[in-house]
């Protein structure tokens, strides 16, 4: 820690006695920006408090300028420690803050979330329940009393996570979620999920409660690696056989010919469009207009597809009425087929159809618009608010950021150096071991199961490893990785749900206060990059191949649309990139705090390419040591690191 040395306006916000290494050079870097109402894109790596750094440094022009700080994170966890450090500065200078999430996770009332499918389903219950005087919780403007809005007062006042004001109002008998739209207008930092923000429809309905808009907020985008993809997946959608086979029975139980005969045909000619794909293809969405218009009799798609959602509209009203689940699945196809005209003519989009097999092992298909431009649901945000500030770990290169997603021209591009000692960081990289496809042989991984168990041997406790893909973690198993080791072995596996993961992870964890476990995963996955790992919860990490995409029609498009964008860069951004990113976030994970030793190993000889390394964090590249093949040499690194 060092003595305190930032801008005196930020002084009076920071609510620690000092400051990490480093920490003081990214606060000022942040306030100088927002000062002067630019953005910031910044990386910063573990440990050097980026969420309390980026808060103080914005607050003292929020607070002078009556803005709004809106801090976007993708887990509840990273939320709540928002409200954690505002906590901690409330102590200092009263600022109100609130963790929210959406209302399915703040409802109170049982029937409502019972007969909710999605988030536009439980709304409509919710609406319909409170119309009809069924929600225990609602209060009209009328039943507002002194009570209420004394409450009201007090959640604005102070920080307050979400949990903690769903046990206030359960107590109280108030609905949780109607709280804090009330509330919002009068909070200075909100910490809520990207869809609040980048989703179109679901900005619009957030702002309004906020009552503010994007120009009066300051954005602070934390782990903004994430956002390109994120934004891929908000302007993407698809359609399965499945639910217009739903759509099909639903018109017929409705007694609507019409659309039955139609889902009925439009199904069996995606069944015959697919019954040749292996995976997937791209198709003309001309074609699939052309089928409905010509063989489907449909002189005007528009029209028809608008009643379609007419229809399900209604029919999910109905439910609503009789107390029932308000699913419609010929609101959904209708949704769809919508946005399939949309898109027609547009290159940021292509259109896809793919087979694929279900849980039950059935063959099935699908169509799917699939976005291949995330600036076109980044760009509308960043563009308007009075400043961005983009930051994470992993951000290298930024330019290449910066364009992709399309942050103002002034941006400001700062890479602030690790605060980690470089003696508590071991980077190594073997020669001789690669997860390439043609090396991808028996004895490839036999080779990599032995610098496995050299690493696994020489750790005091935990080790992990994350591997390129399912294909190469399962091929591990296969060629008897689990009986090579003499510590337990946790693994992931594809399919598997987040309570099962959670379970395994914190089996994990508490194997690194005993002799020590290995954890199995995957880069990209969940716990390469939403967990961490401190301590002798992970003492060492292996980087198992580099997680090339698989080059499906889709990445080719991808890698096509970026180099008509930018010109000789379309690998880069559209392959490189996101594989180094993913290598890079499972690469941090046992070095979280300024105490922790932390080994690092790349078992694949491509990390050791000037061109790769170029990716990597510069706290990894930069002590990077190169191990030409050899049993044994990896073992003797590792030993010599943890017991200097």
């Amino acid at each position: 820690m060092t003595k305190l040395k930032l801008p005196p306006e930020v002084a009076e916000y920071f609510p620690y006695a000092s400051v990490r290494p480093r920490q003081d050079q990214f606060i000022k870097t942040v306030f100088d920006a927002v000062e002067s109402r630019r953005s910031v894109l910044i990386e910063g790596s573990n440990g050097l408090g980026k969420t309390i750094s980026a808060i103080s440094a914005c607050l003292p022009t929020a607070v002078e300028k009556d803005l709004k700080i809106l801090y976007v994170a993708r887990t509840h966890r990273q939320h709540d420690r928002v409200i954690e450090e505002l906590r901690a500065v409330f102590k200092k200078h009263h600022v109100s803050g609130i963790s929210l999430r959406g209302r399915n996770q703040m409802c109170l009332n049982n029937l409502a979330a019972k007969n909710a499918f999605d988030a536009k389903s439980l709304m409509e219950a919710c609406e319909l329940l409170k119309a009809k005087g069924r929600c225990p919780y609602h209060k009209t403007p009328e039943e507002q009393n002194y009570e209420y809005l004394q409450l009201q007062q007090q959640i604005a006042a102070r920080p307050y996570t979400a949990s903690d004001i769903q046990k206030v109002c359960r107590r109280r008998g108030v609905c949780s979620y109607e709280l804090v739209k009330a509330a919002l207008s009068d909070v200075k930092v909100v910490a809520l999920s990207y869809l609040y923000v980048f989703d179109p429809v679901i900005r619009a309905a957030f702002l309004k409660n906020l009552d503010s808009h994007l120009q009066k907020t300051i954005l602070i985008v934390d782990e903004a690696h994430n956002l390109p993809e994120t934004a891929i997946d908000i302007a993407s959608s698809s359609l399965s056989l499945f639910v217009i086979k739903q759509a099909e029975l639903e018109a017929k139980k409705y007694e609507n010919k019409e659309i039955e005969d139609f889902a009925n045909f439009f199904r069996k000619e995606i069944e015959k469009m697919t019954e040749n794909i292996s995976r997937e293809q791209i198709i003309s969405p001309e074609s699939i207009i052309e089928i409905i218009q010509n063989q489907g009799s449909i002189a005007n798609p528009r029209d028809f597809f608008e009643q379609l959602n007419e229809v399900g509209s209604s029919i999910r009203r109905n439910l609503l009425a009789e107390g029932k689940n308000p699913r419609s699945y010929i609101h959904g196809m209708s949704e769809f087929l919508l946005r399939w005209l949309d898109t027609l003519g547009d290159d940021s989009f292509i259109h896809v159809a793919s087979s694929y097999i279900t849980r039950e092992r059935l063959k099935t298909a699908k169509l799917e618009i699939v976005a291949l431009d995330p600036s076109k649901v980044t760009s509308p945000v960043f563009s308007f608010t009075y400043s961005n500030i983009v930051m994470s770990g992993t951000l290298q290169p930024l330019e290449a950021y910066a364009r992709i997603t399309r942050l103002p021209e002034n941006t400001v591009q700062c890479v602030v150096p690790s605060p980690f000692p470089k003696e508590h960081i071991l980077s190594l990289v073997c020669c001789g071991v690669s997860t390439a496809m043609e090396k991808r042989t028996p004895a490839m991984y036999q080779t990599i199961i032995e610098r496995i168990n050299e690493v696994v041997q020489n750790t005091p406790a935990n080790t992990g490893i994350f591997t390129a893909s399912f294909e190469v973690l399962n091929s591990l198993i296969a060629e008897g990785l689990e009986a090579a080791l003499d510590k337990p072995l946790f693994h992931e596996y594809r399919g598997m749900s987040s309570k099962t993961n959670e379970k395994i992870v914190a089996g994990f964890k508490a194997c690194g206060e005993g002799d020590g476990a290995v954890f199995l995963g995957v880069q990209g996955g969940r716990t390469s990059e939403g967990v961490d790992f401190p301590g002798n919860q992970m003492n060492s990490v292996i980087i198992v191949g580099v997680p090339y995409a698989e080059p499906t029609p889709r990445v080719k498009a991808q890698i096509n649309y970026y180099d008509e964008c930018f010109p000789k860069l379309g690998r880069e951004y559209g392959y490189v990139l996101p594989a180094m990113k993913k290598a890079s976030q499972a690469a941090g994970r046992p070095v979280r705090t300024l105490e922790d030793r932390g080994a690092i190993i790349f078992l694949d000889y491509r990390f050791s390419t000037n061109y790769c390394r170029n990716f990597l964090p510069s706290w990894v590249s930069n002590h990077m040591k190169v191990l030409q093949p050899g049993s044994n040499i990896l073992a003797q690194e590792i030993h010599k690191f943890f017991n200097p």
